[in-house]
């Protein structure tokens, strides 16, 4: 049986391999974005409140009114942003779900849509799947901001649509208000449709504001806001996320959720909903900022050289320059297997591999788990 190939990318992503050669080799994991520890109990119990009560049917399609109500409330509260409840917010099973669909509302064979590298390594596999070309342009390194003139220069009448992530995965780079006020410029001519990837907009850390497009009235109107409750309550398995858009984009968003997923899980709804109406959810962005200074502080020990401290997300981006001339990839092997570290080279979120001889370390692991990863990284 031939199978069609449905996008470009061959293999395994490069998250599942760099785990199971860390679970092959007994590393500590700091590659994949997955915390070590506990979910805050409050919200285990909610859980076990949903399953035990009367919430283990299904939802709504768009999602739990309680969740999406909580999520309205929210959003009102800490960007005093005013959100539909019934026609601007559709519970989704996590981010990645809600990118895909985002696309599949939007692009037909033809169509071209732009990225920001490096990025997430689900885009371009999305765009494809859709018929549509994938059209990076590149990040300028190494605070990784935008080359307004090289996105300019990108769009062509083909062009549908532009993804962008802040805070930025893999580099915790950050938008400005000013860099959305440029894309404004750019597409207010176009039909263009934004998707903004916004899953770490509550880690973001010295004292910085994420500016979401939602803020952006202009932009408001033509976009897609993807966000994920596994990256905020640490509670990445559930795979729990959301899409808020404009009405008319929403439904667009629905007719075609209603027969990928349908649904998504209940109880999970029910706790997500009940703790953020608790008022007593833990400060998530102290907790992981707390978790960047502990490992940044680790690190100025070893020999890599951190360029820029992460804004925000779980992630750092390092420098080996003084290390080794191996070519990224090869160097995180080597890590793995030799010193027993796991991270994720940087030429992953690049279409053309590009290797700058960086790699991205997850710190959102316990203080004991960083601790013994940069004893072992000390010995390099």
């Amino acid at each position: 049986m031939q199978f069609p190939q449905k996008h470009s990318v061959t293999g395994t992503n490069i998250f599942s391999v760099m785990s199971g050669l860390a679970m092959q080799h007994g590393a500590i994991n700091l590659s994949q974005g997955f915390p070590d520890f506990p979910i805050d109990s409050q919200l285990a119990d909610f859980l076990g409140e949903g399953a035990y009560g009367s919430f283990n049917q299904y939802a709504p399609m768009h999602g739990l009114p309680m969740l999406r109500q909580a999520i309205a409330d929210d959003f009102k509260r800490r960007y005093n942003v005013v959100l539909d409840v019934e026609q601007e917010i559709t519970i989704t099973p996590g981010a990645t779900y809600g990118i895909y669909t985002a696309f599949s509302t939007l692009l037909q064979a033809g169509d071209e849509a732009i990225l920001l590298e490096p990025s997430y390594d689900s885009y371009i596999p999305n765009i494809e799947m859709n018929g549509a070309k994938a059209v990076p342009v590149a990040l300028v390194a190494p605070d990784f901001h935008v080359d307004w003139n090289k996105v300019r220069d990108a769009i062509t009448q083909r062009t549908k649509a532009l993804i962008l992530n802040t805070p930025h995965n893999p580099t915790g780079a950050m938008w400005t208000r000013k860099d959305w006020d440029t894309l404004a410029e750019i597409v207010r001519d176009t039909d263009i449709v934004i998707l903004s990837d916004e899953v770490y907009e509550q880690l973001v850390f010295d004292g910085e504001k994420h500016y979401s497009v939602l803020e952006h009235e202009e932009l408001r109107q033509r976009s897609f806001v993807l966000f994920s409750f596994g990256k905020v309550f640490n509670n990445t398995g559930w795979k729990m996320g959301y899409c808020i858009a404009p009405p008319a984009y929403t439904k667009a968003f629905r007719s075609i959720h209603q027969f990928l997923s349908f649904t998504v899980n209940t109880p999970a709804q029910y706790a997500l909903a009940s703790h953020i109406n608790s008022g007593l959810a833990s400060d998530v962005r102290a907790t992981m900022e707390g978790k960047r200074n502990y490992f940044l502080k680790l690190m100025a020990d070893t020999a890599f050289t951190i360029h820029k401290p992460s804004k925000g997300s779980y992630f750092q981006v390092a420098s080996y320059e003084r290390i080794s001339d191996m070519g990224d990839m090869d160097f995180t092997r080597w890590l793995t297997i030799e010193h027993g570290v796991a991270t994720i080279p940087v030429s992953a979120f690049y279409h053309n591999k590009k290797d700058d001889k960086l790699i991205r370390f997850c710190f959102a692991k316990k203080e004991e788990t960083l601790e013994k990863a940069v004893e072992l990284l000390k010995k390099l």
